[in-house]
């Protein structure tokens, strides 16, 4: 009670700061980060306000999980784990070798062309990554690929998940800057396809400067019944995300809607190749449980404790704090980058997105820039989060299929590159607003 009632008698800048103090001490202990934010939220309510916050919170909360918009994370995370246990990845690997041919780091370009529609498909990363791991690095690797391109290009591609439309990460920004995810996708699209040309153009340069980086692929004699069957492995794909972008983009159906259109359309796929089964499908949903708990439970804890931060009169003191930086709006918008940065080294992108959206997209508005754009920007700076070191979530992901002679620092050491082209590309799309179309 002692606790409690020295809470009172702070003010709201020493509050902010031992907030942030508590919140650090218990990340560093390893509970996750879902718990801590609950916990932190439980700790305020009850030392500033007394127990009548309590319900505060249980309304807060309700308010995220109910959303309708938030039935789409499921949706595609559940097509991503059909996708992971379906044939589907390796098949349109195989196809797109016919694209790449005998060009100077095809294999690469191949790579990062399949992790594009794999993003288009699904909206999240971790499988993708896994997938390509798989798939596309050993292939590269035998045909004598510089190792750290290899690596890059799978890690860097695998990541476009994020960027390319049906991303996860544009749905829970739009649920917290309470804008919308149709248009979000549309202004994210061309910026996502940017970020993947940088990718493929940096190949390029290496393999043509270098070409020992990435040999050309022997001469190829595939025959032509085989090249039919290729072919034949990119039309379900393609179709599947015909399906669910063009039903977006052509107002046909809503995110949430086009989401299930894209489970049907992966199941009808996997169906058509024969590889359904009960336990495939079991597999899938339990990885989607998994998934989405993780979400629903840092969304909990997250919206929980920016509700009593706000009431706290929190959120006014930091905006007042950083929009008192400078009177130079760009200026104020790198230093948000900057703390984007920072945090996306330590934190998850859903931590990230709910604990600093509601402080950051209200002083947006307020410097007169589009909460749609500054949302691409976001997931252009989360790309950034998924390399970096210490806890880029793609080279984890990456080493857990890689073969035992590739090290955590290896795969960071590969990264740096491409972490320096998502940041020239995050460069480009706030110094040439009109990519988004906004």
């Amino acid at each position: 009670m002692d606790f409690f009632g020295s809470l009172q008698g702070l003010g709201v800048e020493s509050a902010t700061l031992l907030m942030f103090v508590m919140l650090l001490v218990l990340l560093v202990t390893g509970i996750p980060l879902a718990f801590v934010t609950l916990l932190v939220a439980l700790v305020f309510a009850l030392g500033w306000f007394g127990p009548m916050a309590v319900p505060l919170i249980t309304s807060r909360v309700y308010s995220f999980v109910s959303s309708f918009v938030f039935v789409s994370v499921p949706m595609f995370v559940l097509m991503a784990a059909i996708l992971d246990r379906s044939g589907i990845a390796r098949d349109l690997f195989d196809a797109m070798r016919l694209v790449g041919g005998r060009l100077r780091g095809g294999v690469a370009i191949q790579t990062i062309i399949v992790a594009v529609i794999l993003a288009a498909m699904s909206g999240i990363i971790g499988g993708e990554v896994v997938l390509l791991g798989l798939i596309a690095l050993p292939q590269m690797l035998r045909l004598g690929y510089d190792r750290n391109l290899a690596i890059g290009v799978v890690c860097a591609g695998g990541a476009l998940g994020t960027m390319v439309p049906p991303s996860i990460v544009l749905i829970i920004y739009g649920l917290t800057a309470n804008v919308s995810i149709g248009d979000l996708f549309t202004a994210a699209f061309l910026p996502g396809l940017m970020l993947a040309g940088f990718y493929v153009a940096y190949v390029l340069i290496r393999a043509y400067m270098n070409p020992a980086v990435a040999p050309v692929v022997e001469e190829d004699d595939t025959p032509l019944s085989e090249k039919l069957r290729l072919v034949k492995g990119i039309i379900l794909p393609i179709l599947v995300v015909v399906a669910v972008l063009g039903s977006i983009y052509g107002g046909i159906a809503s995110v949430t809607e086009a989401s299930a259109v894209g489970v049907f359309g992966v199941i009808i796929s996997t169906i058509v190749r024969g590889e359904f089964s009960l336990s495939l499908l079991k597999g899938a949903a339990l990885q989607t449980l998994q998934t989405v708990g993780m979400i629903v439970w840092i969304g909990i804890g997250a919206s929980a404790l920016v509700g009593v931060f706000n009431l706290m009169g929190g959120i006014q003191f930091v905006s007042a704090l950083i929009t008192g930086i400078s009177d130079n709006p760009t200026i104020i918008l790198l230093f948000m980058m900057a703390i984007l940065f920072v945090l996306g080294m330590f934190l998850d992108w859903v931590g990230i997105a709910l604990l600093t959206m509601p402080i950051f997209v209200p002083i947006i508005k307020t410097l007169g820039y589009d909460p749609v754009w500054f949302g691409v920007v976001f997931c252009m700076n989360m790309q950034v989060s998924f390399l970096s070191p210490p806890f880029g979530p793609a080279a984890f992901y990456l080493k857990s299929v890689a073969p035992p002679d590739i090290s955590l620092g290896d795969i960071f050491k590969s990264l740096l590159p491409f972490i320096g082209l998502q940041i020239l590309a995050l460069a480009v799309l706030i110094a040439f607003p009109g990519i988004t179309g906004r």
